[in-house]
């Protein structure tokens, strides 16, 4: 089967859509097979190249089946031993064929030997190759060799020409787009084996920089089709911020007033707004969406709320009920619970424009549902929604709105804070506001770590406190992504400590119990009526009981950096001294003890972000949910984030003066019009 290796057969095999792909797959590390050790010379410990006549050849099998090798040259002896080889290897190595071995040199039983080199049959003269070779990552049954030849086939039928002008690359240092694959793919023997191993050769720092570029480029012209579509303008609230901010007990911070004067300025323009709300657990976040939606209530319009969970969304209808309802502005809850002449009711006042505010989880995009005249759509934990929610909620509004073909605006809003270098790359289609302080009268949260093996102390502790008076959590072990198992150790905690403190009154919630049961269980932890709220991670965001101090978080070594973060910001939310107990099980991981050691001592959002993002990688850190947008194959954006800070300035000047070479640039890295935004 000679096609089996062609080239288009190489790039299948590889999951590549053309064989042009292969220009870009790059190898992972490199042989240096361009000079000679002399037998004499091989130490044990140096990784070397030699070369030798086979003196004899035979298969072992004991301790254990192998092709044991011993060659000589000039007198010098050195062994080898192939631990997986072939027949054919076999008939190959007869004595006197001559063999050239790269590896590494190790004291063995009989003196010094090589343990499965890479090996090569050559002959008297056969002359040393004058580039480093390559290996390429590959799958079962494909070797270096059929991917070094499809590789050399692609480079030469490719088109290599820039798609950058000569002007930029030369003011940015960066080699051209054609020597700088050649180099990566055979690099010359003088190469720097440092800079090729830690990607920071030239020829790998202009790759990461095109494939950032391109990054840049499609977030941005997806921004600017954005600024085609037009948005109702809305400026001013007729007083209804001053209103609701006369009504509060506390003043707003100065980070809050500053994103919501980046909030209202977007208001006011006549295209739609897309701009993200970020600040830690607790920063005020919801205020200052209740505050933007008054511009839109006040002309007239509608404002959407999703939320990602029914606990999440029936806390956001409350504060929102609470701040807007005594200003005469309706807030009416939608989700999936909602039922028979309810939801008929609730769908009738949204088309009909009475309901002024719903919110609601992604119920409130589905069939069916039509708003009057929808101007804003605001989306909490944005993270936990894919890209097409988004859009879809967005587009109904479109569909929906009376006013014509107006957009509307949408802020999205995060607890989990968004490193600079995420919100730069991934982000980069969005304005982004930051509420980087917390509002005073925070108390400090104290995060023990301690063993499973000191439940015990942990369940005393947790009886003292709550007779002091206090109230407290006990997060249920996240086994896995299934509500089942959740629901099975919920039930257990639940009975084993109702078991241990009966003197206590302890509620159960979890994702599984009806809407109703849930927000009666809520209500009464709220209310003071129970002592302790035993809970799966439904509870991780939007619950807010200031009488709550305690949490205890089982195999917290489970949970990633966001989670945990989020969960110990439900305590430390009244006066009370606040503590977050993690339990960690038996075996933990090296990831697992990091993570609990960076939750330990840091208590800023952003700070765990940034750790976040080192320990995961961004395709974790963006989540599953965030699949729509293609990773980075190339560029590290911690290591390589003066590349980002180049490709975003480049971006930006190319979109101004050259958009033939932007389409260049994209039809060469996103060959099949991909849209970093779309999934």
């Amino acid at each position: 089967m000679a096609g089996a290796q062609s080239p288009d057969a190489v790039a299948r095999r590889l999951g590549l859509d053309q064989v042009s792909d292969l220009i870009l797959h790059l190898p992972l590390r490199y042989l240096d097979e361009t000079r000679l050790t002399p037998l004499a010379e091989a130490r044990p410990g140096a990784h070397v190249q030699v070369e030798g006549c086979v003196r004899h050849a035979e298969v072992q099998t004991r301790p254990r089946r192998q092709l044991v090798a011993e060659i000589e040259e000039n007198g010098d002896r050195l062994f080898f031993r192939l631990l997986h080889f072939y027949p054919s290897q076999v008939a190959q190595l007869r004595p006197g064929v001559r063999v050239r071995l790269l590896g590494e040199v190790r004291p063995g039983f009989f003196g010094a030997e090589m343990v499965h080199p890479f090996l090569r049959v050559v002959g008297e003269n056969t002359p040393l190759p004058d580039r480093l070779t390559p290996v390429y990552p590959t799958v079962a049954g494909l070797s270096q060799h059929a991917i070094r030849k499809a590789v050399t086939a692609a480079l030469e039928h490719a088109d290599l020409d820039d798609s950058l002008p000569a002007a930029m690359l030369h003011s940015l240092g960066l080699p051209p787009f054609r020597a700088a694959l050649e180099t990566l793919h055979a690099p010359p023997a003088d190469a720097d084996p440092a800079l090729l191993e830690s990607r920071q050769e030239p020829a790998w720092r202009r790759v990461k920089f095109d494939e950032l570029l391109a990054q840049q480029l499609s977030l941005r012209l997806a921004a600017r089709r954005r600024h085609e579509h037009a948005a109702r303008p809305l400026s001013g609230d007729g007083g209804l911020g001053e209103r609701l901010l006369a009504a509060l007990p506390f003043r707003l911070t100065a980070a809050q007033t500053r994103a919501l004067d980046e909030i209202r300025r977007d208001l006011a323009l006549s295209h739609p707004m897309n701009r993200l709300l970020q600040g830690d657990v607790g920063s005020g976040k919801t205020l200052v969406a209740a505050l933007a939606t008054l511009p839109a209530l006040a002309a007239g319009a509608q404002v959407a709320v999703m939320a990602p969970t029914e606990i999440l969304a029936e806390q956001l209808f409350l504060k929102f009920r609470e701040w807007l309802q005594p200003l005469g502005l309706p807030v009416l809850a939608l989700s999936a619970a909602s039922k028979g002449k309810a939801k008929r009711q609730a769908l009738a006042d949204l088309a009909e424009g009475r309901a002024r505010v719903a919110v609601g989880t992604h119920a409130l995009f589905q069939t069916g549902v039509v708003f009057r005249d929808l101007a804003l759509a605001i989306v909490d934990e944005q993270h936990r929604f894919g890209v097409a929610q988004r859009l879809a909620l967005r587009e109904k509004g479109q569909l929906a709105s009376a006013a014509g073909d107006h957009t509307p605006h949408l802020l999205m809003m995060s607890a989990t804070p968004i490193p600079r270098s995420l919100a730069m790359s991934y982000y980069a289609d969005l304005d982004v506001s930051v509420i980087d302080e917390l509002p005073p009268g925070r108390t400090p949260i104290a995060t023990k770590v301690v063993s499973h093996a000191r439940r015990d102390e942990v369940v005393a502790r947790l009886r003292d406190y709550c007779r002091s008076g206090g109230q407290a959590y006990w997060v249920c072990p996240l086994v896995e992504e299934s509500e089942k198992l959740q629901l099975r150790a919920a039930q257990e905690s639940h009975a084993e400590l109702s078991t241990l403190l009966p003197e206590l009154a302890i509620g159960l919630v979890h994702g599984r119990m009806k809407a109703e049961d849930k927000a009666a269980v809520m209500a009464a932890f709220k209310a003071g009526g129970l002592h302790l709220l035993v809970a799966t991670t439904v509870i991780e965001v939007g619950v807010d009981v200031a009488n709550a101090g305690l949490m205890v978080i089982e195999h917290a070594e489970r949970y990633g950096l966001a989670q945990l973060h989020q969960l110990r910001g439900r305590v430390g939310r009244g006066a009370r001294e606040s503590t977050c107990v993690l339990m960690y099980g038996e075996a933990l991981t090296d990831i697992a003890k990091q993570r609990l050691r960076v939750i330990k001592e840091n208590a800023d959002g952003f700070a765990i972000a940034r750790e976040d993002l080192r320990l995961r990688g961004p395709g974790e850190f963006l989540g599953a949910r965030q699949s729509g947008v293609p990773m980075l194959r190339f560029a590290d954006l911690e290591m390589d984030f003066d590349l980002l800070e180049m490709a975003r300035a480049a971006a930006g000047d190319l979109l101004d003066r050259d958009m033939d070479a932007v389409h260049r640039h994209l039809r060469r890295w996103l060959p099949r019009g991909l849209d970093y935004l779309r999934a």
